[in-house]
């Protein structure tokens, strides 16, 4: 084949490229608002789970909280005997 008739057969084909782009582009254009749909729900989803996961270890702290501050009598005294134990042992070093 001739250089022109493989330069007129590659206008051709760009031109009837060019002029299906439309309707070639219908497809792709469908295609990724299908996955922009999927994509949504997924993360919806997902977020869902994240914001209920949060919660519950927001409660769990909320109840850590809670008994940690009815124990306080208990263990506010106990803190202070062995901070005071760690204090006098450390400061008994031999050379």
């Amino acid at each position: 084949m001739k250089t022109f008739w493989k330069i007129l057969l590659f206008v051709v084909v760009a031109l009837v490229v060019l002029h299906l782009c439309p309707v070639l582009l219908v497809p792709v254009m469908l295609g990724f608002a299908a996955m922009l749909v999927i994509g949504t729900l997924l993360l919806s989803g997902v977020a869902a789970v994240a914001a209920t996961g949060l919660s519950l270890v927001a409660g769990l702290l909320a109840v850590l909280l809670v008994v940690l501050a009815v124990l306080s009598p208990i263990w506010l005294p106990v803190l202070a005997i062995v901070g005071l134990v760690s204090l006098c042992r450390r400061g008994r070093k031999t050379a």
